[in-house]
């Protein structure tokens, strides 16, 4: 873990407020939906970034979906928006040309003021925050930390493919950062970090929390199909918190995983993060 100079790439981090003057209703599980709409708006602002952010392989955006008090929706599967209830949303930017995202989002949402356009209605934007990082500063950070303990909290469905299309179901310390680790070595070549899935293992402790664990199936995709209508593809996933401990764990380990686990807000953890799935908040606390 040889931490040397980089100017890039920055980490974003930014938060939303939102609200609506009617009801309607979203999915469920609505970060398909969101995704969409910001991918519209991105298209309007600057059609290069928003074709950049649908074909990234890295996962460049990351979105957490609509956080706030829901009602029960009239259709099944769905919730119901309430009017003038604020709504958080959370996206963490990656990309190694991540300014031109930012920029797009800040032209479409805030300086045109643009409302989110959802299916069956609209959510205006209250407040727009921002704060940004880089992978240099989070690994100096987790190096001045003594003893670290981590505590994840899955927020929605966490979707990690451990083999093909086949999702793990439980936030395995090898599936959790194994994942981190793919994604974190993707945006910051220069700073690799050279973690095994046996090393993982053997230091690295789960304390998962039972009452909050949850499993869920996601609508994460519509594909064309042959007759001229779309098919709609679904990931599984889980939610709930978890804790993580070490154990005969080398320094250079130690500080790889709690790295990793600072990433994870502006990363998001598994696949489809840009549409809602894998958002998380983290705490770590010293000894």
């Amino acid at each position: 873990m040889d931490a040397q100079p980089e100017s890039k790439p920055r980490l974003r981090q930014i938060e939303l407020t939102l609200r609506s003057t009617e009801r309607f209703d979203v999915p469920q599980s609505d970060g398909y939906s969101v995704y969409s709409a910001l991918l519209a708006l991105l298209q309007s602002a600057d059609d290069e970034v928003s074709q950049r952010v649908h074909d990234s392989e890295i996962g460049s955006l990351h979105i957490s979906g609509l956080t706030g008090p829901f009602g029960g929706g009239n259709r099944s599967h769905h919730k119901r928006v309430l009017p003038n209830e604020e709504y958080t949303l959370s996206l963490g930017i990656t990309d190694p040309e991540d300014e031109a995202i930012f920029e797009a989002l800040v032209s479409g949402l805030v300086l045109t003021d643009e409302p989110l356009e959802l299916t069956h209605g609209q959510l205006r934007i209250d407040s727009f925050e921002s704060e940004n990082t880089t992978h240099k500063t989070l690994l100096t950070e987790a190096n001045n930390l003594n003893d670290p303990t981590i505590e994840i909290t899955f927020q929605t469905a966490t979707c990690i493919e451990e083999a093909g299309s086949v999702t793990t179901m439980f936030p395995t310390r090898g599936a959790v950062f194994g994942s981190l680790l793919g994604k974190w070595n993707n945006t910051a070549p220069e700073l690799e970090l050279d973690v095994s899935r046996e090393t993982l293992a053997e230091s690295v402790i789960e304390k998962p929390d039972a009452r909050s664990y949850d499993t869920h199936s996601v609508l994460v995709n519509r594909v064309d199909d042959p007759d001229g209508g779309t098919q709609p593809i679904f990931r599984q996933g889980f939610s709930g918190t978890c804790g993580y401990a070490f154990k005969n764990a080398s320094d250079s380990v130690v500080n790889a995983v709690t790295v990793l686990a600072l990433f994870a807000e502006y990363s998001g953890v598994g696949s489809a993060v840009a549409r809602g799935c894998g958002a998380v908040s983290v705490e770590v606390t010293e000894q």
